[in-house]
């Protein structure tokens, strides 16, 4: 009797020794994980720091999405779409908004998936930033009413990201 009792304190011992040593291993790959993370935004920061402190006296009077010279970004539920306008590669004044070299051609706009946005972000020549280290969101015009709960915890998300790293959000319209 003594003998099956000891060996079920040894194996409930045992037993204990194994569960203090997964959580161990669980709490260090939780760290490490963190510290993965915190490198990897601290990487972020830095590619992002290249581009100016923005300017609000430069962005302040504007309230017009297609007059928006910075990152424009709309929020779906599932997409968010970056609209950007690079800068005219011609530096002559001559002709600037014309019929030959007209804003509208330099417009692109990309879908991404909302965990690929800083990436694109940081992806974005310095030119696509005039106003400086500013973007605009806004919820897209087209999204479902029913997905409005959903997307806006997006946004949440974007801009907190975005301003961990540094960029300053213009959220449209403004509440």
């Amino acid at each position: 009797m003594a003998a099956a009792l000891f060996s079920a304190v040894v194996v409930g011992c045992r037993r204990e020794e194994q569960a203090v040593t997964k959580v161990a291993s669980t709490a260090t790959a939780a760290e490490h994980k963190a510290q993965e993370a915190s490198a990897q935004r601290d990487k972020q920061r830095a590619q992002l720091e290249r581009i100016a402190l923005p300017t609000k006296s430069r962005y302040v009077d504007v309230h017009e999405p297609g007059v928006w010279a910075n990152p424009f970004i709309s929020f779906d539920a599932k997409m968010v779409n970056v609209r950007v306008t690079l800068a005219d590669a011609n530096p002559s004044a001559i002709g600037v908004g014309g019929l030959l070299r007209p804003a509208a051609a330099r417009r692109r706009e990309v879908q991404i998936r909302p965990q690929d946005l800083v990436d694109a972000l940081i992806a974005l020549p310095d030119s696509a930033w005039p106003y400086g280290r500013v973007v605009a969101i806004e919820e897209s015009p087209l999204a479902d009413k029913s997905q409005r709960p959903a997307i806006r915890r997006q946004i949440e998300a974007a801009i907190q990201q975005l301003n961990e790293l540094g960029v300053v959000v213009d959220e449209w319209p403004t509440r």
